[in-house]
């Protein structure tokens, strides 16, 4: 199963949220608010938006094994959209499959959806760049140029724009396009997923990996092709928009095992830092990294750890906290500390950062707690399965969900205390989202929302 379908992002910092449930058992229904079944691979989301149904709307990616239309068969990256209150289907965006080397089959749609607004932004499978209307056509409204002169049925996503990456920019994807896409004012930037192949090869050097586009008209404003050329396989990561040094900027970690910083209006380059070359030793060949989790940025610093799709095996990785003042191509002179080698492998997910606390998970299954400021280790859970999701902290727990559908959930803090495990009927490869007084647990096959219908009860044992 390619990493590509597998990213998982969290903002980095603890959600709040009433009577979240800390047990639950989705056989006897206990805690369980409703079931939602999706399709039988779900990497994308979920991710909560308002729109116009009460209760707000919940999007997921999936593949289409379980068909919401009959008139839609086959093997299709599908976006899901549900209603919060009761998880009933309300519309879903759906989009064809490339040739396997391109886009593997049915792993469906692998990229989480931004929500701004009214506006539902993302990476297709197919390497198309869209941009949804929450509300689909539920408002008797065409957003877009596509199917003007009659409005289909309210089950169809009403695509306001949409631009095909590969005959716009060249792009030739490796097995997935994978991207959240990050907005700072009117632009909309992700990576392209321009990748290579498992000999190293890359069709395409000279097409775009990272992109900037009008967030209104899908307009290229600016892209950059530096990555290509030294892409070590996929390119799945995404961008992350921040204030460092007294700038902004916007940072992408390229499948060149390079992270890189823009000027977000301009494009202009203002500074790379090669993880390999940093590692200590470095890594050689088959054996080098690259960026697929997400950088994070509090206190003025970035954290973010290096991986690649677990099917390449398992090697040393490397956790950074990072100065973003840097000019040009830099080095060990931003580096605030390092954690790898022996200490942490190859990651996929994104860090979670608390109280001076940062919570990082290999794909061996390790969760680390370290010191922000300081980058020493506090202490080390071993889930005794591989982990892809982001650790999740909400109302001062720490949930850690792996790929044999056990969910941990431990104490926040510098000490190391599970409270419990919750075993779930199949993989999760996504960090639990809270809305409000539900916990949304996605499982490869089906979306839970959880809620402590016990009023709190549910907590008594902590």
């Amino acid at each position: 199963m390619p990493i590509a379908c597998a990213l998982v992002f969290c903002a980095g910092a603890s959600v709040l949220a009433a009577q979240v449930p800390t047990t639950w058992n989705v056989e006897t229904g206990e805690n369980v608010a409703w079931v939602a079944e999706l399709g039988s691979y779900s990497y994308g989301g979920p991710v909560v938006g308002g729109g116009d149904v009460p209760g707000g709307i919940v999007l997921v990616g999936t593949n289409n094994d379980n068909p919401r239309d009959p008139l839609l068969t086959g093997d299709l990256g599908v976006l899901l959209a549900l209603s919060l209150s009761d998880g009933r289907f309300l519309w879903q965006a759906t989009h064809p499959k490339l040739d396997a080397d391109l886009d593997y089959p049915f792993q469906g749609l692998c990229s989480t959806p931004l929500v701004v607004g009214d506006r539902v932004y993302y990476l297709a499978n197919n390497a198309e760049l869209v941009a949804l209307d929450l509300n689909g056509f539920r408002d008797g409204e065409n957003d877009g140029p596509f199917l003007s002169e009659d409005l289909p049925g309210e089950a169809q996503a009403d695509f306001v724009w949409r631009l095909d990456l590969r005959s716009t920019l060249g792009v030739v994807p490796h097995f997935m396009s994978a991207s959240t896409p990050a907005v700072d004012g009117e632009l909309l930037f992700v990576h392209t997923s321009n990748g290579g192949d498992e000999s190293g090869s890359v069709a395409a050097p000279d097409a775009a990996s990272f992109l900037a586009v009008e967030r209104a008209t899908g307009k290229v404003v600016w892209s950059d092709a530096t990555a290509s050329g030294g892409l070590i396989d996929g390119q799945w990561s995404s961008p992350r928009v921040a204030n460092l040094g007294g700038r902004r900027q916007v940072l992408f970690g390229g499948g060149d095992g390079r992270l890189y910083s823009f000027e977000p209006s301009t494009g202009r380059s203002l500074w790379s830092f090669d993880a390999n070359a940093s590692a200590r030793p470095p890594p050689q060949g088959r054996d080098r990294n690259a960026f697929v989790a997400t950088p994070i940025v509090a206190e003025d610093r970035i954290f973010v750890a290096v991986g690649r799709d677990p099917e390449v095996g398992s090697a040393p990785g490397g956790l950074w906290s990072l100065k973003g003042d840097g000019e040009g191509v830099v080095g060990n002179d931003i580096v605030r500390w390092w954690v790898g080698g022996k200490a942490f492998g190859r990651s996929i997910a994104d860090v979670a950062i608390f109280d001076g606390v940062l919570y990082a998970a290999d794909v061996e299954g390790y969760v680390l707690a370290i010191e922000v400021s300081t980058g020493r280790e506090l202490w080390r859970y071993d889930a005794l399965a591989s982990v892809w999701a982001t650790p999740a902290v909400i109302d001062g727990l720490l949930f850690v969900a792996d790929t044999d559908g056990e969910v941990a959930i431990l104490e926040v803090g510098r000490t190391l205390e599970l409270l419990r495990e919750v075993r779930m009927p199949a993989a999760i490869y996504r960090a639990p989202v809270v809305s409000e007084d539900k916990l949304l647990l996605m499982t490869g096959t089906t979306l839970y929302a959880l809620r402590d219908d016990a009023g709190g009860a549910a907590l008594a044992d902590r």
